[in-house]
């Protein structure tokens, strides 16, 4: 006969284990986002069936990034231009706002003028818009819910390509291409802190979801910096089987997913050692990589396939890949609307 104490202790282990199922199916709802530079349009995907629901051509020369606002039920596509960062082609001027469920551009937030806008982030406190502007060398801020620009902060450095902003908001951080640096950015003074030197090209960044370490590759190595925030200095490289590009960590803080572009590869960092634990071939050219937010599953774009790589976190395999659009690149999460 089982005990009234143990009842109680099953009983227990099973409603934890349900809120937790209840919880990762939750994070798991949501639209995969994915920009095509080559088609000029934004891929809206049903992650769970690798349908595309539409193809939402952005009337720009071209998009290569996307962020979903904080409710999910807008995309935003900066429209940078047609060439590389720090490549001669058109200066993009504008961001594209579409409504993801109705799958049309509904407004546009004009520059004025070619600042190559790229990377957006939407801050995690305050919902507002970060956008790099590279010929400007600064974060644009603009109200998401007004499309009107409503400040700017300087980065001190050229180029400035990615961007990371800390979980309280405060502190942003640039990934600047050509001069190979971080800048460090007080988003509530608009002021910058600090210049980290890294390397002499760095591309892309990542930041660990506790905020202590900051993760940006160098071209010209096969190597990964690892920046400790608390002294903003580079702590360490890992080193990789190629040069890396797209970083994006797990929710948990236990691996990094690191897209390795010129090898067609997927490397996977255990962060307890701070080294490669696995290799996955993944479809040609892989660039940015989004992890979902109950971090079951990575998705990789990549751009010379028009496809995303789904990575499986738990048995760490490669799935059926998702059909994009040509020269897929930057990839967004929105949650489900309600």
């Amino acid at each position: 006969m089982v005990s009234m104490k143990f009842k109680f202790f099953f009983l227990a282990v099973g409603w934890v284990a349900g809120c937790a199922i209840a919880a990762r199916a939750e994070n798991s709802e949501g639209l995969l986002l994915v920009a095509n530079k080559g088609d000029q349009t934004l891929s809206i995907i049903n992650p769970t069936t690798g349908v595309q629901l539409a193809a939402v051509a952005e009337d720009g020369i071209t998009g290569h990034e996307v962020v979903a606002s904080a409710d999910g039920s807008l995309a935003f596509v900066p429209i940078f231009g047609n060439a590389g960062v720090g490549r001669t082609g058109t200066d993009g001027s504008l961001i594209r706002i579409i409504d993801l469920k109705k799958h049309i551009v509904i407004g546009t937030v004009d520059f004025g003028k070619g600042v190559r806008p790229h990377c957006a982030v939407i801050g995690p406190m305050n919902h507002l818009l970060y956008v790099t502007t590279e010929l400007d060398d600064s974060i644009a801020v603009i109200d998401p819910k007004s499309f009107t620009l409503i400040g700017a902060i300087p980065t001190g450095q050229r180029e400035s390509h990615m961007l990371a902003i800390s979980r309280d908001g405060k502190t942003g951080y640039t990934a600047n291409v050509a001069p190979g640096t971080v800048s460090v950015l007080d988003l509530e003074k608009k002021t910058v802190r600090k210049i980290i030197s890294v390397c002499k090209t760095t591309q892309r960044i990542s930041l660990s979801p506790d905020d202590k370490w900051i993760f940006t590759a160098d071209q010209t190595k096969p190597q990964l910096a690892v920046i400790d925030t608390a002294k903003n200095e580079v702590a360490r490289w890992i080193e990789l089987p190629g040069v890396g590009y797209g970083t994006a960590v797990t929710p948990d803080g236990r691996w990094l997913v690191v897209a390795m572009s010129g090898i067609c590869q997927i490397g996977i960092v255990d962060l307890q050692t701070m080294k490669i634990s696995r290799v996955l071939a993944v479809p040609k050219s892989p660039q940015e990589v989004l992890i979902r937010p109950d971090g079951a599953f990575a998705y990789v774009s990549c751009s010379a396939s028009g496809l995303v790589a789904v990575i499986n976190l738990e048995k760490f395999t490669v799935e059926n890949p998702i059909a994009a659009g040509k020269g897929a690149d930057g990839l967004a999460w929105a949650v489900a609307t309600k």
